[in-house]
């Protein structure tokens, strides 16, 4: 008996919009269904260059250009201390290591024709990816939930899902999982376990006239994505334009501190907020639009991402922490390479796991690659600064923070920074040995 689809994709967001779009465009067959209807507030809001491609590829640029999100051209990190520090490793760079900012337009990438991305409200970017793909020929269900998936025939899946009307099964060669951190396949097949460095825990909200130049070193990049570091370890703040006037302020923190902190979601933001003076003025000035939301428990990995009829892509695989807005360019990028794939094993006839050995080999890669920048980050903040400031290293980490990481085993200046952590904690007299947070990556290459 023929199945109904070639492929049935879980979830509309980025990842599954983006694999439907690829996918149909390949001449495949592809039913999607998303639990949610949309248009419906997501957290990631701020793209990176990287994701250019992708929305060029499947024809899509033209209506995200046409939305009028805010253009993003760079990023900017401050930090609640400030000084001229000079070590013998970085003995010609004495620099101000509480700031750093890069443009985008400094490094050449592949695909990108532009030196801006966009700061995104995720509802409407979300509508438009999904609209995008159902224009091109995806059936798409919105309130539709898929409740699980059966493997038993080798030559199909079987997906049961629910909507308004009660239950119903259908049939596919292939399933896409890319219900986001629900996380759906992951946990029916066990294999989902907690990332063992990051146990974030975000809490944020919206704000109308917030002055975006309260925190900036220059007034004139006020709509860049700002990161702020609070003096708390491993603590920060993300500053996010969404309109002309409307910001989207976020707080990220280890969980242990909100389950201690023992007080309710409002009171915790405030408080840690309070640690940066001129971002609480500025904030109380502004006027909140959206209430408090939660992101909790969003680190995690499989302990496989492909299977025989399966792939799992976007945070329905991995997520680490967003710090610099990773998640939906990981997203984007692993629909664009499992597309890859699958186009190849529908024209073979196989979906046997094997088939999907070069997406899980390169989103592998790349993710590895995000992990180590994040980890070392955390670890050591004031390394990225530097290493930002010194034209040795600048266009690589440029390139990190493209999102164009998904071509070598590891960039050489990830195994620099790396070295120069080692070298920081194994020396207690090392002036930046203070500065050292508490995060700290294991050895070993994190389980995917």
């Amino acid at each position: 008996m023929k199945p109904d689809y070639d492929v049935v994709i879980i979830g509309g967001g980025p990842a599954g919009s983006c694999a439907a779009a690829y996918l149909v465009k390949g001449g495949l067959s592809v039913a999607l269904f998303e639990g949610e209807t949309f248009p419906r507030e997501h957290v990631g809001e701020s793209l990176v260059p990287a994701t250019t491609r992708v929305l060029s590829e499947t024809g899509a640029m033209p209506k995200v250009d046409a939305a009028g999100f805010p253009r993003k051209y760079g990023a900017a990190w401050t930090s609640a201390e400030s000084r001229n520090i000079v070590t013998n490793d970085f003995s010609k760079l004495a620099h101000d290591f509480g700031a750093a900012e890069i443009l985008f337009n400094e490094r050449d990438q592949p695909g990108v024709d532009r030196d801006y991305t966009y700061h995104v409200d995720r509802g409407r970017f979300d509508q438009i990816l999904l609209d995008h793909a159902e224009s091109l020929g995806a059936a798409v269900s919105q309130g539709t939930r898929v409740l699980r998936a059966d493997f038993d025939n080798p030559d199909h899946v079987s997906v049961t899902c629910r909507n308004a009307s009660g239950e119903f099964d259908v049939t596919a060669r292939m399933l896409v999982d890319a219900s986001g951190r629900q996380t759906m396949l992951g946990r029916q097949l066990k294999i989902k376990v907690p990332d063992p460095v990051f146990d974030q825990y975000a809490i944020h909200a919206w704000f109308e006239g917030l002055d975006r130049t309260a925190l900036t070193v220059n007034t004139a990049k006020a709509d860049y994505i700002y990161i702020h570091f609070l003096p708390i370890k491993d603590t920060w703040v993300w500053q996010i334009p969404i309109t002309d006037t409307i910001t989207s302020v976020g707080v990220v923190t280890q969980k242990h501190r909100f389950a201690s902190a023992n007080t309710d979601r409002e009171k915790f933001f405030w408080d840690f907020v309070a640690s940066r003076p001129e971002l609480a003025d500025a904030l109380k000035q502004a006027n909140q639009v959206r209430p408090f939301k939660v992101e909790a428990d969003y680190s995690y990995a499989m302990e496989q991402i492909s299977g025989d009829r399966f792939v799992m892509i976007g945070d329905a695989a991995r997520f680490v922490d967003p710090i610099f807005s990773s998640g939906v360019s990981v997203a984007m990028a692993s629909a664009r390479f499992a597309s890859q794939d699958i186009i190849a094993a529908h024209e073979a006839g196989d979906f046997s796991r094997a088939r999907f050995a070069s997406f899980e080999r390169t989103i592998r890669n790349g993710v590895r690659n995000w992990y180590e920048f994040i980890s070392v980050y955390y670890r050591l903040n004031i390394l990225f600064t530097s290493f930002v400031q010194d034209p040795r290293y600048r266009l690589d980490v440029v390139r990190l923070l493209q999102g164009d990481l998904y071509d070598e085993e590891e960039p050489k200046v990830l195994r620099a920074m790396r070295e120069t952590v080692t070298d920081v904690e194994n020396d207690p007299t090392h002036l930046w040995h203070p500065y050292l947070g508490t995060l700290r990556a294991p050895t070993a290459a994190p389980m995917f």
